[in-house]
């Protein structure tokens, strides 16, 4: 190539790109610049900013000062937090503000300002970029419309979960001559969830009972399911058969031919309560934790036979214990979130419950299950992991 000849930069990105002039560039820029007076009057302007917002340059530049563009909130701000800023550090950065158009609309926007200062160190005009926010804005609006859409669903959740939960479990025990019965649940941590925990306690015939605590595996909607069936299925089946072991029987084979890939544990008590007689109790247990019998000595022991768990094997067996409740004794139903409450590692554990027990059974049954329930979760710090469920029997 002869030395006068000039290289082609038609199809060279970069030649073109030097040739775009700066007074191009500052111009069609991809963000908006200002130059400002001291006191906020534009002195110039660029033309991205001004297909921003509309106007002409002839209506900014020595007319307008840069915080009358502003609304109300952010002309305030801007008196009071922007200015001093900007001449104590000399510059602010990512402002959030929004800029008032043309034609009234409101331009979401974060701009940076530096300051320009003369020779005697004064604010000689103040250089300030903005960048259009509106896609950002708009972002962040759908994150607050989300988050408020997530805590309105979390609030009905837990409302759902309530009063889910209050259909396992009785509002109130019902009255049973002879026996004083105190029953608590505490859903797990801040009780949002539905818990596998349930217990009921209901009558079959004149002076027969049935006391029932069980525990589904699992938590949440599918849990719900197998609790629902389980507690009907028992009330069902009590109906038909006074044998405890007969009731656990028909449970495990109504869980086992539905859809549910769900187990349980249970202890299922009759009370019978026949006048001028002792307090009866035939107790079948179904891989349940033994309830606990203080005699009126305070000793304490368990009771019970540990059977099959309900829903895992087609032929379970399940053992009758009985005995007599006398004057003064205690029984104490409760699922593994007691005894499996854990600190640090620790568990609760079965010679915890007993102390506790054995402390509060000389008061009333309920008085007994409330202690017993507040020193587990107490033993957690106010935070069980689990669900709490207590069923107290006292013979009066």
């Amino acid at each position: 190539m002869a030395s006068d000849e000039q290289p082609d930069t038609r199809h060279d990105p970069f030649a073109a790109l030097l040739e775009d002039s700066a007074e191009d560039l500052y111009e069609n820029a991809p963000c908006g610049y200002l130059s400002t007076l001291p006191d906020g009057t534009i002195a110039k302007v660029n033309e991205t900013f001004l297909r921003w917002t509309g106007y002409r340059r002839e209506e900014l530049v020595g007319r307008r000062r840069f915080q009358t563009m502003l609304p109300a909130g952010d002309r305030i701000f801007y008196e009071t937090h922007y200015a001093p800023l900007l001449r104590m550090q000399q510059g602010v950065r990512e402002i959030a503000i929004e800029i008032v158009c043309s034609d009234g609309r409101r331009l979401p926007a974060l701009v940076n300002s530096v300051v320009k200062t003369d020779s005697d160190g004064h604010i000689a005009y103040i250089r300030t970029s903005v960048f259009d926010a509106s896609q950002r804005r708009e972002y962040e609006r759908e994150l607050l419309r989300a988050r408020q859409r997530a805590e309105e669903s979390e609030a009905r959740a837990r409302e759902l979960a309530r009063t889910l939960q209050a259909s396992f479990i009785p509002p109130e025990p019902p009255s049973i001559p002879g026996l004083e019965i105190g029953a608590v649940y505490r859903a797990a941590g801040g009780g949002d969830e539905v818990g596998g925990d349930f217990y009921d306690v209901f009558a079959t015939a004149d002076h027969d009972w049935v006391v029932v605590l069980g525990d589904v595996r699992g938590k949440g909607v599918l849990a719900a399911r197998v609790t629902a069936l389980a507690r009907h299925t028992v009330r069902t089946a009590a109906m038909q058969t006074p044998a405890p072991a007969a009731v656990l029987t028909t449970l495990n084979q109504a869980l086992r031919s539905s859809d549910e890939d769900r187990f349980c544990t249970v202890a299922y008590a009759r009370i019978q309560t026949l006048p001028d007689r002792p307090v009866r109790v035939t107790l079948a247990i179904a891989g349940h934790a033994p309830p606990l019998r203080v005699t009126s000595e305070g000793a304490t022991s368990a009771v019970g036979e540990l059977g099959d768990l309900i829903g895992v094997l087609e032929r379970p067996e399940f053992s009758e214990v009985a005995f007599e409740l006398q004057r003064g004794e205690v029984l104490c139903f409760f699922t593994d979130g007691v005894t499996e409450g854990r600190n640090n590692g620790e568990y609760y554990g079965d010679d915890r419950l007993a102390a506790a027990l054995t402390a509060h059974a000389a008061g009333t049954a309920s008085s007994a299950a409330e202690e017993i329930v507040n020193d587990v979760v107490s033993f957690q710090r106010g935070a069980p992991r689990d669900d709490i469920a207590v069923v107290v029997l006292k013979r009066s």
